[in-house]
């Protein structure tokens, strides 16, 4: 094997061969292969910085009770108003009590999803803030309208590699409530479980009472919400009201830390992934805190600026090695991992979209993720795609499939029929192919045909199969499980109070948060 050093050299070790039949008998589960651009020591390298700089510098946490909580805690006083410093000593504290599993309740235990898994692999979710939307149909871009959401459920419903479902941003309702009434219409159209992200504070109140109507309990959590920084080394009212508020209704939180190299965290591959790490110890920090046993997840999602045009870069080499550098550093201490899996940089469902969106994943895969996020969505995290939804989640089972360790054993290898194997002979009709046959990876919409086929199709390919299968979906029946009509009056008018609230004395707010 060869083994990374810390310097870019190689070293070969060449291990002794296995005395006979020193496999027989020995099958056990092997956890998922894995791939690290660094050594461990660059990984504890990373985190000791990051644990330097919210000791020695802080963050800034710009709400005033939770400020002070902290400083109870042993936070002591940064050089601003707002900064409190974090000592080591509540950092390892917070670590050491930070849940190693959470549990994503569906709205029907069938679709539980409890991380890590117990296979070792992955779960993937649908992209969420996206505003625009492409009509799988007619394959035109328009606005995402409050009523592509049941069409984004309905897609996400069917995936099998999708485990839970993000609202995205709609038009047709007031931007200040959209994720109210988005939500509100999710949470009545699929049985998985769902990913909240507020716009406003005042927000955050409705969207907990939308999905304990549905049934969510501290016990059974159908949703999940997110708590961002606001790069760099922030905390704004809304995400750690969003933090203590999800912490009462027992809902998990996201932990997302979204820099952008050369704009919002140093243009290096590591000083992005050390800004990542700091704000995510930091915010498991404030949930040790503010929120005690809250489970956190390590949310990672980070970009890269193009110099040359100052665009942010979702899926750039530069992007892709910060996701899964970060992602090794936050395993390292034993968090559930959550970053981007899917999407690209480009506007459209083709070419460069698919060896993007492979590259992303397999490198994030192989680090090791948990969850890997953005199904469906294209240019640059903005737009969703049904069609690109169905081709993520075929890319999503042939990854899982490529990153399980296979079994290396004598009776994996066939090795009592291999070593008498006669001249010409041939293993098709082998007991050894009929029994493991049917696990291989088979596609759903990757195509496998011949020329011949192909041209007699009229050249039809994955894109097809995908628009197909994305229309079906669209038109299926709703799934089992789903809130009764009195259930959805309740959450109608749930969103109802919020737009007469929140729209009702919204001047003098500031604008809508970005989405992601």
């Amino acid at each position: 094997m060869a083994r990374r050093s810390r310097r870019g050299t190689t070293e070969t070790i060449t291990a002794a061969p296995p005395p006979p039949n020193a496999f027989r008998n020995a099958r056990k589960i092997h956890p998922r292969p894995t791939f690290s651009l660094c050594s461990e020591e660059d990984h504890a390298a990373i985190l000791g910085r990051a644990q330097d700089l919210l000791a020695e510098h802080g963050v800034a946490v710009v709400h005033e009770t939770a400020n002070e909580a902290l400083l109870r805690a042993g936070a002591r006083p940064g050089h601003e108003a707002t900064r409190v410093r974090l000592p080591r000593e509540l950092q390892k504290e917070a670590l050491a009590a930070a849940s190693r599993q959470v549990t994503l309740c569906g709205k029907r235990p069938e679709r539980d999803i409890t991380l890590p898994r117990a296979d070792h692999g992955f779960v993937m979710r649908t992209g969420t803030g996206a505003h625009g939307f492409v009509d799988p149909a007619t394959g035109t871009y328009r606005n995402m309208e409050i009523g592509d959401v049941a069409s984004v459920a309905a897609v996400a419903n069917g995936l099998d590699q999708v485990g839970f479902v993000a609202h995205p941003f709609c038009y047709g309702v007031h931007e200040l409530t959209s994720d109210i009434h988005s939500v509100a219409e999710l949470i009545t159209r699929t049985d998985k479980h769902i990913w909240l992200q507020p716009y406003n504070v005042e927000n955050i109140e409705y969207l907990l009472r939308i999905v304990k109507t549905a049934g969510s309990t501290p016990a059974r959590p159908l949703g999940s919400i997110i708590m961002c920084s606001f790069s760099p080394l922030e905390f704004k009212v809304m995400d750690v009201e969003a933090l203590i508020q999800a912490g009462h209704a027992g809902l998990p939180v996201h932990a997302c830390s979204l820099p952008s190299a050369g704009g919002t965290a140093p243009l290096s591959v590591a000083g992005n992934a050390l800004m990542a790490a700091a704000e995510i110890l930091a915010m498991v920090t404030l949930g040790h805190v503010l929120a005690p046993g809250t489970p956190m997840i390590a949310t990672p999602l980070m970009f890269t600026l193009d110099m040359a045009t100052g665009r942010a870069l979702h899926s750039c080499p530069e992007s892709l090695q910060a996701k899964a550098l970060a992602v090794g550093v936050l395993k390292s201490v034993g968090l559930v991992t959550h970053t981007y899996g899917m999407g690209s940089d480009t506007p459209d469902v083709e070419g460069q979209s698919m060896a993007e969106r492979a590259m992303l994943g397999q490198m994030v895969a192989m680090a090791g993720a948990d969850i890997l996020g953005g199904v469906g969505q294209l240019e640059t995290a903005t737009v969703f795609s049904p069609v690109q939804a169905v081709l993520d989640d075929e890319l999503g089972g042939f990854m899982r499939a490529l990153i399980r360790a296979p079994e290396v054993d004598d009776a994996s290898m066939n090795w009592d029929e291999i070593r008498e194997i006669g001249t010409g002979a041939h293993f098709l009709a082998s007991p050894h192919t009929l029994e493991i046959c049917r696990s291989q990876f088979r596609p759903s919409v990757f195509q496998r045909v011949g020329r011949d086929d192909y041209e007699k199709a009229n050249r039809a390919g994955a894109f097809e199969a995908a628009r197909d299968r994305a229309l079906t979906l669209i038109a299926a029946d709703p799934p089992p499980g789903l809130p009764d009509e009195t259930t959805c009056r309740e959450i109608t008018a749930i969103a109802a109070a919020a737009d007469e609230d929140i729209i009702g004395r919204s001047s003098g707010i500031a604008g809508r948060r970005e989405v992601i």
